[in-house]
Order: structure tokens, then C-alpha cells, then sequence
């Protein structure tokens, strides 16, 4: 009788685990599972570097791979939260640095690239060039022609 109570249980747990929503979230949802398993990675890389021989507090001070891993680990641990609770991340918006950055480079290029542009650039920074003629006040020397 302890089997077959073991054994109902057991089913019972089965079928509670498969109605609860984070297993079906688990399930349903691909980017979730790889959140997961790219913390398990980066976990498991960072573990294997710290119990290389050297000892575990000197890899975590010193070894940049560990702390690269670690904030793997940590970031795909987050984003997995955030998605089990069903919270997606915002997208990230250009910041107003960023979008100055564009801005200024997009306008070097174009005065690198057009010729109207840099000359109305300068027209507007240096004022309008003024065109003039140059006209000699001096008159030329007769060109002397050789005798035979």
C-alpha cells in the first residue's frame, strides 16, 4: 500500500508541476531557456576557472575571465527572472549622448561628402565669397621679336 501511495503522489505532483505556470512558461518559451542556459554556462566556466588549483578568492580578484562569466552568469540569470515573472525588458533607448554622437558624425560625413554642402557651411560661418576680377594696371612689355 506504501507503493501505491508513493506512486500516486508522485502523479500527483506531475500533474501539478505541469498546470503551474513558470513550468509552462519553461516550456512554451525558447528565449527563456536559453537565458538558462547561458547562466549555467557562464556559471559552470567561472566554477571550473576558481577550482583550477590556485584558490577560489585569488581567481575571483584577479582572473578577468571569472568576472566576465560571472556577470554572464548574472545578466542571463536576471533576464530569465524577468521573463518566468513575465516581465520583458524595455528595449534600450538611444541616450541623448548617443544620439548627439550620430548626429555629429551623419554631419561630418555630409561635409565630407558634398561639395554644396561645406560651401554653404562656409558661406554661412565666413559670410558669401565675393568674386572679383583682377585687372592688371600695368601694361605688358611689347614682346621683342629676333631680327635677322
Amino acid at each position: 500500500m506504501g507503493a501505491q501511495s508513493r506512486t500516486a503522489r508522485a502523479g500527483d505532483a506531475a500533474k501539478s508541476a505541469a498546470n503551474h505556470p513558470y513550468v509552462r512558461r519553461l516550456v512554451e518559451d525558447e528565449e527563456l531557456r536559453d537565458n538558462i542556459r547561458a547562466a549555467f554556462d557562464a556559471a559552470r566556466d567561472a566554477y571550473s576557472r576558481m577550482a583550477n588549483g590556485n584558490g577560489p578568492a585569488k581567481a575571483v580578484m584577479d582572473d578577468k575571465k571569472v568576472h566576465r562569466d560571472l556577470r554572464t552568469a548574472a545578466e542571463s540569470l536576471r533576464d530569465a527572472s524577468e521573463q518566468l515573472r513575465g516581465k520583458r525588458r524595455k528595449k534600450r533607448r538611444l541616450g541623448l549622448g548617443r544620439l548627439l554622437l550620430i548626429g555629429i558624425l551623419g554631419a561630418g560625413l555630409v561635409l565630407v561628402l558634398s561639395e554644396d554642402a561645406r560651401k554653404a557651411v562656409m558661406d554661412r560661418l565666413f559670410g558669401a565669397e565675393e568674386e572679383f576680377e583682377y585687372t592688371s594696371t600695368t601694361t605688358p612689355e611689347p614682346e621683342s621679336v629676333p631680327t635677322p
